[in-house]
């Protein structure tokens, strides 16, 4: 029995600009929610009641089940259809926000943000794909930019809205503002979208998806719960870790020798650049999404920004990005990605050195404005170059299954960066707490002086706070060695094809 023969999807004029707008809609709820209740998060667990050990749960099953729910969208693509998967999604996505607003104890609001998550995940992945059809293939690089504004300027945007929605009006506004975009998207999409192929029946790899949750559950349980819980000497964080690996080498075993039609074809790592493209996915996401992690939690802890002035210093991070990344778009097909890449690394390595070396407790906003604006043009040189170099070296039928791969990898970047991050601020803080305590005697001149103004507790929180500000500056610069580690990755990658050949998707048909 033959495959259904595929049709073009490709769209042009008013029906392209709206299709555009309903997907960059949904992509952006998606990205958004990443990070929109970090803020919130203190005020939801004292509405609901929860401690804040288990109020980490509101964030954590959203990230779980968004990390599953990502490596399977190829297969309900297939099996639902892309306009019928992808509307479901969208409608899925908006009613568990609302229902996560209306939730009044932990319990229901975890449940709810589990399904958010898992719809969300479906989002994520396959945005990218109806983004890239949907446009020529001469303009790759001009879908790839879309995308990766919705990929990294979402997550930026989050703590700043996020804040003011829980400052202004009420913490159910972070969920409940999804229901109008939300909307608005589905009836765009259901009005417009195409499928490219019917939908096929295929058997479902039920052992695979088991697995697979297992496997990638258990990772993001032990990176969300680890430092919180010392790491291996808790037994549930061991149990977990066992279960990561067993369960993931079980998966690969299985989707290679196991069964005829595996959930995840793990076969598209047969590409050079799909094998280099995922690590330097993965390192990606670390440098982009770790410090929207750590640096609110420094200007707001040591600094005593505001949450508003905070929010608004990360955003100055994701303004470059939303201004250039078109323009990468556009020339991208035109030079060798590999270089924007390996120029984005370096920039954003030198980024992370200056931050390091402006870390200090009487730094100021305007200490950090240009460097985060330097970073951020860094940061619009990775993601689309990334994404353009390796959809050019695959062919068309495996583009589907690479691009959830990259998002798992960018997805899964994020939350490494995000453990290893908190990990090092905590460790180096008790380590500059013990030198300078040890170095606080009257036989050091500067602390004679100190002693003769100031009480022993005003002496005790001088040190802590000098020490907290060393841990920060210290989780800072772990970055820009990850940085350069990407720069030497992404120089093992293979130039994207510029002309079709048979098989593969052509990047550079005609000048835009």
């Amino acid at each position: 029995m033959t495959a259904p023969q595929a049709i073009s999807v490709v769209e042009y004029g008013n029906r392209r600009v709206l299709l555009v707008v309903g997907i960059m809609m949904a992509a952006l709820l998606q990205t958004l929610d990443a990070t929109i209740v970090n803020v919130a998060l203190p005020t939801i667990e004292g509405n609901i009641g929860a401690g804040i050990d288990d109020g980490t749960w509101i964030i954590t099953g959203y990230i779980i089940s968004n990390v599953v729910a990502i490596p399977l969208a190829p297969y309900l693509l297939q099996r639902l259809g892309r306009r019928q998967y992808y509307s479901g999604c969208i409608l899925g996505f908006t009613f568990a926000s609302v229902l996560c607003g209306t939730a009044h104890a932990l319990p229901e609001l975890v449940f709810f943000r589990i399904v958010q998550g898992a719809f969300g995940g479906g989002l994520i992945a396959t945005s990218q794909i109806i983004l890239r059809d949907t446009f020529p293939p001469e303009k790759v690089g001009s879908s790839a930019a879309l995308f990766g504004i919705a990929l990294t300027f979402g997550p930026a945007l989050g703590p700043t809205l996020g804040g003011l929605l829980t400052d202004n009006l009420s913490w159910q506004w972070v969920f409940d503002i999804n229901l109008v975009p939300g909307l608005i998207s589905a009836f765009i999409v259901l009005s417009i979208l195409r499928n490219p192929a019917p939908p096929r029946r295929a058997p479902l790899d039920t052992a695979g998806v088991v697995l697979l949750a297992i496997g990638l559950g258990s990772l993001q349980y032990v990176l969300d719960e680890g430092e919180r819980n010392d790491w291996f000497d808790d037994s549930r964080v061991l149990t977990f870790a066992i279960t990561c690996v067993v369960g993931l080498a079980l998966f690969a075993l299985w989707e290679l020798r196991g069964t005829k039609t595996p959930i995840v074809d793990l076969r598209v790592f047969r590409y050079g650049n799909v094998r280099v493209g995922t690590l330097a996915a993965v390192l990606m996401g670390m440098v982009i999404f770790g410090p929207t992690v750590i640096l609110p939690q420094y200007v707001q802890g040591v600094l005593t920004f505001t949450a508003t002035l905070s929010g608004i210093l990360i955003l100055l991070r994701a303004l470059p990005v939303l201004v250039l990344t078109p323009f990468i778009g556009r020339i991208v097909t035109r030079v060798d990605p590999r270089l924007l890449i390996v120029t984005g690394f370096v920039m954003s390595a030198t980024a992370f050195a200056a931050l390091f070396e402006n870390m200090t407790t009487g730094s100021t906003f305007d200490s950090f404005a240009w460097l985060l604006v330097y970073a951020g043009v860094a940061q619009a040189m990775l993601f689309v170059p990334l994404l353009v170099c390796i959809l050019g070296t695959i062919a068309v039928a495996d583009s589907p299954k690479v691009s959830s791969f990259l998002s798992l990898s960018f997805q899964l970047g994020g939350s490494i960066s995000s453990t290893m991050l908190v990990t090092a601020f905590d460790r180096r803080t008790y380590f500059h707490s013990d030198i300078y305590r040890g170095a606080a005697n009257l036989s050091n001149g500067a602390m004679q002086a100190l002693h003769v103004h100031s009480s022993a507790a005003q002496i005790a929180r001088t040190i802590q706070l000098q020490a907290t500000n060393a841990g920060f500056a210290d989780a800072v610069a772990i970055l820009a060695p990850i940085a350069l580690a990407g720069a030497c990755l992404a120089l093992l990658l293979r130039p994207a094809k510029r002309t079709a050949a048979a098989g593969t998707r052509p990047v550079v048909a005609a000048a835009e």
